[in-house]
């Protein structure tokens, strides 16, 4: 079995030899819950592309547990990187999205309120929507055995979006009608790749045309027609293997 991976904020001082200690909520988590024991494998990381491999040394009460750390890695900067600006979807299709695209392998998510978004993120509900967002990667980076986290943006206007594009060096926006499929799209090998994801109603003519003006070309995934909380992840996956990111 896969060694479970927990998140501390630090790995200062983490080296093969050393001695860390997991505590409050993820210690929490790896005694009570997931129940390890001394000798068990684990893997402890700052989700900024560090991880501390070792074994449980031993337990101590319900919230606590020391690792002998064996080996230390360390993730280059992914090449290149992709970013996917999601519209905000209804219900918690949202955090569905997070998850898979972050399981998938994407390094950075937008929430985006587009014009036709029904969901609205306003006020206190817009800051907890956000937070749900962030706990979502989280966890489903540690589900993955990430060592980096991908980054869930404050919610971006359309004007910041179209910032975001302007500075990629490859920029698309996933649209049913685009005239050129994503998968024959030429590929930067380095740089920043962004894709928008529009909502349930679709991006807006408006919108496409300020994107456009951006440097983001419209482009089609295939012959279906995908709900937006499933067209990012199926986006990120053909574009990692494109990328040989996969390889």
């Amino acid at each position: 079995m896969t060694a479970p991976v927990f998140l501390v904020d630090s790995l200062a001082g983490a080296a093969p030899g050393a001695a860390l200690t997991l505590d409050g909520p993820e210690g929490r988590h790896a005694v009570s819950v997931r129940r390890l024991r001394a000798g068990e494998e684990i893997v402890l990381t700052d989700g900024a592309g560090t991880g501390a491999y070792g074994t449980v040394a031993a337990v101590e009460g319900k919230d606590r547990l020391d690792v002998a750390v064996t080996e230390v890695r360390t993730e280059e900067a992914p090449r290149p990187r992709i970013t996917v600006v999601q519209a905000l979807p209804k219900g918690d299709r949202g955090e569905l999205a997070v998850e898979t695209m972050t399981e998938t392998g994407v390094d950075a998510i937008v929430p985006w309120q587009a014009s036709r978004c029904v969901t609205q993120w306003k006020g206190e509900r817009g800051a907890k929507s956000l937070t749900k967002w962030r706990n979502t990667a989280r966890e489903a980076g540690k589900q993955a055995r990430r060592l980096t986290f991908p980054e869930v943006a404050d919610a971006a206007t359309t004007k910041d979006v179209a910032a975001l594009l302007s500075g990629a060096a490859f920029a698309a926006v996933l649209h049913e009608e685009g005239s050129e499929p994503l998968a024959r799209a030429e590929l930067p090998a380095d740089g920043g790749i962004v894709l928008v994801v529009g909502p349930e109603g679709g991006v807006s003519p408006e919108e496409l045309e300020l994107f456009a003006a951006a440097g983001a070309k419209p482009y089609r995934l295939g012959a279906s027609v995908l709900r937006t909380s499933t067209a990012g992840t199926a986006a990120t996956a053909l574009l990692l293997g494109r990328t040989g990111r996969w390889d």
